[in-house]
């Protein structure tokens, strides 16, 4: 399946995007994961939103960007949907979120990566390296880790 990625602000989303989006986050953070937290926070608002959708336009990967007031950009809700996993689309995902990193925060130095721990590697073979011990956030284990964007 090939990707068609679309980068979009909050502001700019329609609303069966974001609905699709939402829907998406909260089957694979909250309902598979097993994570009762409130999954839509004030980072949404500012966070570009990128995204592929498939025919049924169901989110089949997602990722969210974030400003920061510093030098470093954050990296976060990273998904593929169940049902198109095992097909290189992480990878594809995480290629055009660097890309759209370096694009839309040309300041930024350093992105921001809170990785669950068995993803370690995978975040590794982009760059990114362990800058945290390991730690549990809603009992899942995992480290930060930053990726040179410069």
């Amino acid at each position: 399946m090939e990707m068609d990625f679309k980068c979009k602000a909050f502001d700019q989303l329609s609303s069966k995007e974001l609905f699709a989006i939402y829907q998406e986050r909260v089957a694979v953070f909250v309902v598979e994961q097993e994570c009762a937290y409130q999954e839509v926070d004030p980072d949404d608002l500012k966070a570009y939103h990128l995204f592929s959708r498939d025919n049924q336009g169901e989110i089949v990967a997602y990722a969210r960007l974030i400003p920061t007031d510093d030098e470093t950009a954050r990296l976060g809700r990273v998904l593929v949907n169940k049902k198109y996993r095992q097909q290189g689309h992480a990878t594809e995902l995480v290629t055009e979120a660097i890309k759209q990193t370096k694009f839309l925060f040309p300041k930024s130095a350093t992105l921001a990566i809170q990785a669950q721990y068995y993803l370690r590697a995978f975040y590794a073979s982009f760059g990114a390296q362990i800058v945290s011990e390991p730690y549990l956030e809603d009992n899942i284990k995992h480290v930060d880790m930053t990726l040179k964007l410069k």
